[in-house]
């Protein structure tokens, strides 16, 4: 049995009036996928957020390798443990990314500050070759790169820290449906090649169907649903987890049907 290498227990963040986590809790085993899906403004990204540190949560743990990190901030020697065990790719790696700093000049940024005195030249390769970029890519800018490029940098830098967790906020929503699948494909190789664990934050049923094993569904900052993926797509049982899957264009599709079913529920 794998052991667990994430563990959220019982978040609760709220602003102001708005609950926007609520009571939420799961694990993350060494080298699973778990997938956490919802529409915009179900708490899905806050939930993300606190469990990276980038935002506090009001109660509740968060426990990394058996190690409670707690969930109001700390200081930088605190912070720097966490990023160390679980780094974040966002939806659009060009707000993230330094416009006038190289590709290779954002990774040793990165080294420098986690691993000085370390060989980073020779890291900076082995990065760059593990996400499928070159040279060529580590001597450009940002803007002269393919958004699928700047994806693999992204992924790159997260990596460079060696995590446990990879959080992936809709990290492909932006990309070609192609383009998608490369990166897919990547993250796939990656997990399957370092044992890392994914949680991948989406509102995409095609992208949790693809890439994860277990999954929650989120709506209105509480968890509705969760288990297998397989089981949960295959056989939801809330009402709101069918409407997510009735709500995905095809033949035949009424969106005016789906709109009444949202009201009701």
């Amino acid at each position: 049995m794998r052991k667990t290498v994430l563990e959220a227990a019982g978040l609760h963040r709220s602003y102001g009036s708005v609950r926007a986590v609520d009571d939420v809790s799961f694990r993350l085993s060494e080298g699973g996928s778990l997938g956490i899906v919802g529409e915009s403004g179900s708490g899905k990204t806050t939930t993300a957020r606190i469990v990276v540190g980038l935002e506090h949560a009001d109660s509740g743990r968060v426990v990394i390798h058996g190690r409670d990190r707690g969930v109001r901030r700390r200081g930088r020697a605190e912070r720097l443990a966490r990023a160390r065990e679980v780094q974040m790719v966002f939806q659009d790696p060009f707000l993230s990314l330094d416009p006038r700093t190289t590709v290779g000049g954002a990774l040793r940024e990165t080294l420098r500050l986690h691993f000085p005195g370390a060989d980073h030249g020779r890291r900076i390769t082995e990065l760059l070759d593990q996400v499928g970029l070159g040279a060529r890519e580590s001597e450009a800018l940002p803007r002269q790169l393919s958004g699928g490029q700047r994806q693999r940098v992204a992924i790159a830098r997260a990596l460079a820290v060696e995590p446990a967790v990879l959080v992936l906020d809709e990290a492909v929503a932006a990309l070609d449906v192609s383009v998608q699948a490369q990166i897919l494909n990547l993250l796939g190789e990656i997990r399957a090649e370092t044992g890392i664990g994914y949680l991948f934050i989406t509102h995409d049923l095609g992208v949790v169907r693809c890439v994860t094993d277990e999954v929650i569904v989120m709506r209105h900052g509480r968890i509705v649903e969760s288990g297998p993926t397989a089981r949960v797509l295959a056989a939801p049982e809330h009402p709101y987890t069918r409407l997510l899957l009735e709500s995905v264009p095809r033949p035949g599709w009424d969106p005016r049907r789906i709109a009444a079913a949202r009201r009701a529920l």
